[in-house]
């Protein structure tokens, strides 16, 4: 993606279901689970790199002894540096005990970190502040085991409101108001009510302390008391919690916005936000790794037992489509499938474009999550190239020559890898008045492979801002003096903000609404933004479920091709001599694309749930306002 937009964020969850023996003796050590994490971790870093987290659990330890460990980095590679900290206090304890390295009970009993029950997280700061506090999992600490509480997921409530306003009615004083907080805060308040109530049945049954507490680790019921904790969740998400004597659960959302995968055999349960993390790191087949079901929460007992529960009713199904276009990594299956297939269903546009003219066209891409979509679509040329040598060896048969067969045989589809990204560059440590010249300097490209009277088609998955399409990648195309230039967007237009965990949450960042808005001056109908935010300002008192999504109407008067358009021509510097066009994929041929993924709220405005339409209206009132703001 030329536009950098940063996602929130990654999971990785480890149950190992054998003693720490076990794994020493199979696999050579009983940080196993350790290894195992980093692994995971570092094969979701596409997923966020602003922070990372790590926490363990020790099973059936003695009073005294320290069972939660955790660890948490804001440093420039995290992960790296969380694992670095982790191998050093490993190390220097084997180094100090020699006696521990061949005894694991030793090992479990003295040295932090080794664990049954493992919770990693990768972030990117979407919301708040990117301190070590921010930083997943979040730990809720009481002295007794069955008390102790951590969270970590990859989510965003839109109304967090609402929900940090219900931990205050229940007489509480959250310590913060962000969205984890409050969510963890929700579930551990009916933690400790379900702990209560056992523990009163208990003592009806005759049981003193002690023997209460372990006898409350098994009747703990974990799904009853998400089914009461998340009853009033509006949002998209995959969290993972880990209770202090051993039980782990994560829950998906209704709507399945937020990806989950998980796997189990009799060594271990694993649950991650992409599938082939999990097939790589345990290599296992793509067919034993299975995706959450939305609504669902995989469950697992201290004692191993695991069990899938439904939490909350699912919904209409809405997985998030920019996960299959950009934020997952492409080596799943189905994900590599559906982007070529993006590819593929955007070159009837693209031959329209250019005028069905393969022979004086140059296809390639933006580096590097466009790369399979361009495979796609360079499929799709040849198609329509073989039709022009076809169409053209029948018309010319009466006359001909082996000479013109092996001439027309020859045309050949020119695919050249013309954009190269360079490292980024540090952009504040100069004033702003350089900036826009660093930017401009971000793609670097290829000489000596464009005519004058070719056209370059390059592909990007997505179009968001459309800042580094006109500060950099426009204008280093240009510099090659190509007639035209066809910029292909694998995915429809941004028109809305994402209220579930993708950093766009504010209109006037989308260009396509930018254009929107120039259309509306252009054709002297500015004042459809006053009625709109009229409009907007008059849901603001409503319920949730009673809002309609009135920005729609700021679209409403133009055409696709109208919005493209105008984006081409707010994109394109005066100092461009190219014509420059800028091609976006449609909804319906999205859909087609990704059948089984149909989230498409920030190209639609059709939020899954009810509290994205109060944030898009939201956005739009802040928009009017002047307000630098986010709406949720």
């Amino acid at each position: 993606m030329s536009d950098a937009i940063k996602h929130e964020c990654g999971i990785a969850l480890i149950r190992l279901l054998k003693p720490l023996e076990f794994y020493k003796e199979k696999y050579g050590s009983a940080f196993y689970g350790v290894q195992k994490m980093y692994l995971m971790m570092e094969k979701q870093h596409n997923r966020g790199q602003d922070g990372a987290g790590f926490a363990s659990i020790k099973l059936d330890v003695e009073p005294g002894q320290r069972y939660i460990s955790r660890v948490r980095s804001v440093q420039q590679q995290p992960i790296q540096d969380i694992f670095a900290q982790i191998n050093s206090r490993i190390n220097t304890e084997l180094e100090k005990h020699p006696e521990y390295v061949e005894d694991v009970a030793k090992q479990k009993a003295n040295i932090p970190y080794i664990g049954e029950l493992l919770l990693g997280h990768v972030r990117y700061g979407t919301f708040g502040k990117n301190s070590v506090e921010s930083v997943h999992p979040f730990l809720r600490q009481n002295n007794w085991m069955h008390r102790n509480l951590i969270v970590a997921g990859n989510f965003n409530m839109t109304n967090n409101n609402e929900l940090f306003q219900n931990l205050v009615d229940l007489g509480q004083h959250p310590k913060d108001e962000v969205d984890t907080i409050t969510v963890m805060e929700k579930i551990g308040h009916f933690l400790d009510d379900e702990v209560a109530k056992i523990y009163k049945q208990l003592k009806k049954e005759g049981f003193n302390k002690k023997e209460a507490t372990a006898e409350i680790h098994k009747r703990i019921r974990v799904g009853k008391i998400l089914k009461r904790a998340c009853k009033n969740f509006d949002g998209g998400y995959a969290m993972a919690g880990m209770i202090g004597h051993g039980d782990s659960f994560v829950l998906r959302d209704p709507a399945g916005i937020r990806p989950a995968y998980y796997y189990k055999d009799d060594e271990v349960v694993v649950v991650a936000s992409e599938r082939p993390v999990i097939q790589t790191v345990f290599n296992v087949p793509f067919e034993q790794v299975r995706e959450l079901t939305p609504g669902h929460a995989i469950i697992t007992k201290k004692d191993g037992t695991t069990n899938i529960k439904q939490i909350l009713e699912p919904i209409e199904r809405k997985a998030c489509s920019f996960e299959r276009i950009y934020f997952s990594r492409g080596s799943d299956a189905e994900i590599y499938k559906e982007r070529k297939e993006l590819g593929k269903l955007i070159m009837p546009k693209v031959l329209k474009a250019i005028d069905h003219d393969t022979v004086n066209t140059v296809f390639s891409f933006i580096p590097n999550t466009a790369e399979t979509s361009f495979y796609g679509m360079v499929e799709a040329a040849q198609d329509e190239l073989n039709k022009q040598k076809t169409e053209t060896i029948l018309a010319e048969k009466e006359n001909l020559t082996d000479e013109r067969l092996t001439e027309i045989l020859a045309h050949r589809l020119r695919t050249e890898k013309i954009a190269i990204k360079d490292a980024k560059l540090r952009t504040f440590i100069t004033e702003d008045s350089s900036r826009d010249d660093l930017v401009a300097h971000v793609y670097d490209v290829t000489y000596g492979v464009i005519k004058p009277d070719d056209t370059l088609v390059i592909i990007d998955d997505s179009v968001v801002r459309g800042t580094t399409l006109k500060k950099s990648i426009i204008k280093m195309m240009d510099r090659l003096n190509p007639k035209k230039i066809v910029i292909v967007s694998s995915a429809p237009q941004i028109r809305y903000p994402d209220c579930y965990g993708i950093d766009m949450a504010r209109l006037e960042d989308f260009v396509a609404f930018r254009a929107a808005v120039e259309l509306l001056k252009d054709k002297g109908q500015y004042d459809l933004i006053t009625t709109i935010y009229e409009k907007c300002l008059a849901q603001t008192e409503l319920n949730d479920n009673e809002v309609k999504n009135f920005v729609k109407e700021l679209y409403a008067p133009f055409t696709e091709e109208e919005i493209s358009n105008k984006i081409g021509e707010l994109l394109t510097s005066p100092t461009v001599k190219a014509e420059v066009k800028i091609i976006f994929q449609s909804v319906d041929k999205l859909h087609l694309a990704c059948p089984d993924n149909l989230g498409d709220w920030y190209f639609t405005g059709d939020y899954p749930t009810a509290g994205g339409n109060r944030v898009v209206n939201r956005a739009f009132i802040n928009f009017v306002e002047g307000r630098k703001q986010r709406a949720y």
